[in-house]
């Protein structure tokens, strides 16, 4: 870990260089120190910029891809598709690690300094919040990559990924436990939200955290933990200063995971990549969980080519989400049915589903759903989860926090099968961060 610290630190130099032309002094260790408000902003412009692009790789591993056996990239993603973490061809590509803590590093010089060097203001003040934010959420992606899911049994022996929270190059980066993590990461996000004083960005910034951005993170956080009363809370608290959304029923609707979309929170992540959405179709399962003829995300979301049908969701940079409200109707639904209020839990889900289904139909599935008792319920929300957020990074996550299920994947008539609860839905570290950190073994 103490190679990456380094290498960071060497990548501070580099990426604020090329991100401000004009940037800043070197000082005589050789290190470039921030010192004003735009300094400290294009510092953390880099800390956005390297966030890590794993998602689309997540996708690969989930009920939601089919491969293309013909694919150009066939030999990047081969085993990742069949799970075959243990013994990958060096070619497959590798999910991120040190992407992670070089925001991490970035966000740190930011907490540490930021106030100090530029003065306490209004403009600094967002800038350490959206810092805290950054921290906790490159934490909670680690935990999510490399930890079993959130226990409360276990989670306190749980081996969870190592905390950086200071420049420090002489510090030991043992992993902490899933609980510290979670602690630490609902910590940085209560210190962000003190100083957070941006509801919302303009397009175009809105890949930065916000106060909206800061409860849409608290709400996910706590559903992964089954604080199911605190989620709630902070889904309802998001909503409150904003509950649009997209209604595709409407000429002009843009696509809910759009940067200027009504409903959007905050575009960062780019979830499904161009080389992975061109090296896989979408598969039969994803495809019969929509009511083909009358959801009206099936036509904007997926696109049928001569060989199956794939992704309209990614391709170009507008297509980019972090949060949407989309979501959040979803967490309050689930938050709201396991504290026992049925009435909001429905009122959420039909909600959502107004904007998505045509009319009629909906009217169907109205009926339906007022009459479901509390597990099947609970299972649409579930449901309504994979077909809403459908590509947006999700459905990974979804598939260890709910009963981890076998899934089957076929290459050339070969069957690869995930077994439930499979010790694969949790990744290993990579090779060469052990390299660098024996401590992870």
């Amino acid at each position: 870990m103490k190679k990456i610290i380094q290498l960071c630190a060497v990548l501070v130099v580099l990426l604020t260089l090329g991100s401000c032309k004009k940037y800043l002094d070197i000082e005589p260790v050789g290190r470039v120190i921030p010192k004003t408000e735009s300094d400290f902003r294009a510092l953390l412009t880099s800390a956005y910029a390297g966030f890590a692009e794993h998602k689309s790789y997540l996708a690969v591993r989930t009920d939601e891809l089919a491969l293309n056996e013909a694919g150009y990239d066939l030999a990047l993603y081969r085993d990742v598709y069949n799970w075959n973490d243990a013994a990958a061809d060096p070619a497959t590509r590798a999910f991120p690690y040190l992407a992670f803590y070089n925001t991490i590093f970035f966000a740190n010089e930011v907490i540490a300094e930021v106030q100090d060097k530029a003065g306490v203001s209004a403009a600094t003040d967002q800038m350490k919040g959206e810092a805290y934010l950054l921290r906790a959420y490159s934490h909670f992606e680690l935990l999510n990559l490399y930890a079993k899911p959130y226990q409360a049994a276990t989670a306190g022996t749980d081996r969870g990924v190592p905390l950086s929270l200071k420049m420090d190059l002489e510090q030991k980066f043992v992993p902490a436990t899933v609980e510290a993590v979670y602690n630490q990461v609902m910590a940085d996000i209560n210190e962000g939200q003190k100083l957070l004083n941006v509801a919302t960005f303009e397009a175009g910034k809105n890949y930065r955290f916000t106060t909206r951005a800061a409860l849409a993170l608290k709400a996910r956080v706590y559903e992964f933990k089954g604080d199911w009363t605190n989620s709630l809370a902070a889904a309802q608290q998001a909503l409150a200063l904003n509950n649009q959304l997209e209604d595709l029923n409407v000429a002009g609707s843009k696509l809910p995971n759009q940067y200027q979309a009504k409903e959007n929170i905050m575009s960062m992540e780019k979830t499904l990549n161009v080389s992975v959405s061109q090296s896989f179709f979408i598969s039969a399962h994803l495809l019969n969980t929509y009511n083909q003829a009358n959801d009206l995300r099936f036509p904007i979301y997926f696109s049928k080519s001569s060989k199956g049908y794939v992704s309209v969701k990614t391709g170009n940079n507008e297509l980019v989400i972090s949060f949407r409200n989309g979501e959040l109707y979803l967490v309050q639904a689930e938050a709201a049915l396991q504290t026992g209020n049925t009435a909001l839990a429905t009122e959420s889900l039909l909600a959502l589903k107004a904007k998505r289904l045509k009319p009629a139909y909906f009217a169907t599935e109205k009926t339906r759903i007022q009459a479901l008792a509390k597990a099947d319920l609970l299972n649409e929300i579930y449901a309504e989860r994979e077909r809403e957020l459908a590509l947006e990074g999700h459905r990974w996550y979804d598939l260890r926090r709910y009963g981890q299920p076998a899934i089957t994947h076929t290459i050339n008539g070969t069957d690869y099968i995930l077994k439930q609860n499979d010790t694969r839905y949790t990744l290993p570290f990579p090779k060469d961060a052990i390299v660098n950190n024996p401590d992870l073994l």
